[in-house]
């Protein structure tokens, strides 16, 4: 991933020099569990921790003659180790180094993605609660529907993002396997006591059944939650850029004192921040098709996945760690408009209150569909003529004749539709 989209701390977990200890690390507990049972002798595993390095370079330039990159790998820890390196990698296969170690760095980038979440959830519940009863209209369709509060939209982002941490430690369960099962899975030349002994010491659990490799249904279930965790990025980014659109003005990403917003319009501020998790969210959620695809290979294994997962695996994991982040700072730094948001409550004249009008004409004996075409009536003609809805409302005498104009009254009035706010922030945040 370009360094513009990446911190720091995911392109650690996915560089060669990290890759490479994490294979070694596998070697090391493989090597440590078949001294334990008397497969190799002792001493293998502490000559090599002790002497072995991650000479990158050196690995590269021996993969470019022998084009096998575990092969590269284990030269050069022999070149440092000397003839006690030959015990290394006994009965293994090369998939057992590279499918456990692959699944190591997804959990490292998995664990830094949940405490990316955490703060997300955290500044959520703080801006929920804070705005838990400052009025805002209710949009579908991007028309105005009924009111609700700011908070209420917060709060619903904030049970998403629960359901995202939730779903996100469940993929990461699932892909904490180890395999080192040796050539088409069947131990024939390695107990299967090592994968045990491997998976305990890296805190993996042993893969029930490898084809020779671990299957990739566990990594396609990965990729596919971080692909809807970007859909939930995009799902706030866009309601913020929408809600900072001049014509609505609810609200504002933080402009700092020396921004610019346009090289030719110096009045502008723009949601830029914003647009940009959408197009990273496009970018998360385009590795889940080829993660997917992964899934069938041929027969015991296949290494097309191999190109797709050097791809994928550090570029969905960094750019949602990005992502996440960029969220949880624009989450943080937003400027609310309170005003705007009940102005905005007011520009339709009421027509908001249709539904509780007509629910309140069924209550005194005429039909729904009656109900519905008497306000469909008024709020086109209050719409048209720019009208506010009870006075037209008021004029009906079929209608006042019915219901009293202190009951329109209360009609009209916003306090009924946060009488349950309470009731949910309970549900959500408790």
């Amino acid at each position: 991933m370009i360094s513009r989209y990446s911190r720091k701390q995911l392109v650690q977990i996915w560089s060669e020099e990290n890759k490479y200890k994490i294979w070694l690390d596998v070697e090391i507990a493989a090597a440590e569990a078949m001294e334990k049972y008397k497969i190799i002798p002792k001493g293998v595993s502490s000559r090599i921790r002790k002497k072995g390095r991650i000479k990158v370079k050196r690995i590269h330039d021996i993969e470019a003659k022998v084009k096998h990159d575990v092969i590269a790998f284990l030269t050069s820890i022999t070149e440092q180790t000397g003839i006690k390196a030959r015990y290394l990698h006994q009965g293994m296969t090369s998939s057992d180094i590279l499918d456990t170690s692959l699944n190591i760095q997804l959990v490292q980038s998995g664990n830094v993605l949940l405490k990316d979440i955490d703060k997300i959830l955290s500044v959520l519940k703080r801006q929920a609660k804070k705005y838990k009863l400052t009025p805002c209209i209710g949009r579908s369709h991007g028309i105005h529907a009924e009111p609700l509060t700011f908070g209420l939209k917060l709060a619903s982002f904030y049970e998403e993002f629960k359901r995202n941490k939730k779903r996100l430690k469940d993929a990461i369960d699932n892909v904490s396997t180890c395999a080192i099962s040796g050539a088409v899975g069947t131990f024939a030349n390695i107990n299967p006591k090592i994968e045990v002994y491997v998976a305990k010491k890296l805190k993996l659990k042993p893969e029930p059944i490898s084809t020779q490799i671990i299957p990739r249904d566990r990594h396609a279930h990965y990729f596919s939650i971080l692909g809807i965790i970007a859909g939930s990025v995009e799902r706030v980014a866009t309601e913020i850029r929408h809600l900072q659109r001049s014509e609505v003005n609810e609200l504002q990403e933080y402009f700092s004192k020396y921004q610019k917003g346009s090289s030719a319009m110096p009045h502008k501020k723009n949601p830029i921040l914003s647009e940009n998790l959408t197009g990273l969210a496009r970018m998360v959620r385009s590795y889940v098709i080829p993660a997917l695809e992964n899934i069938a290979l041929w027969h015991e294994r296949d290494i097309s996945h191999s190109s797709v997962e050097r791809n994928i695996g550090p570029d969905a994991n960094i750019t949602l760690d990005f992502a996440l982040i960029r969220l949880a700072s624009i989450l943080d730094k937003m400027i609310i408009y309170p005003k705007r948001m009940m102005k905005n409550l007011n520009i339709t004249k009421g027509l908001i209150f249709s539904q509780e009008m007509m629910l309140e004409l069924t209550k005194t004996g005429i039909s729904r569909e009656k109900a519905y075409k008497i306000l469909q009536f008024h709020t086109k003609e209050s719409y048209a003529k720019n009208i506010d809805l009870i006075n037209l409302i008021k004029k009906d005498k079929f209608i006042t004749n019915k219901i009293s104009l202190k009951k329109i009254d209360s009609i009209f009035k916003y306090s009924k539709h946060f009488k349950n706010v309470n009731y949910i922030f309970k549900r959500v945040f408790n």
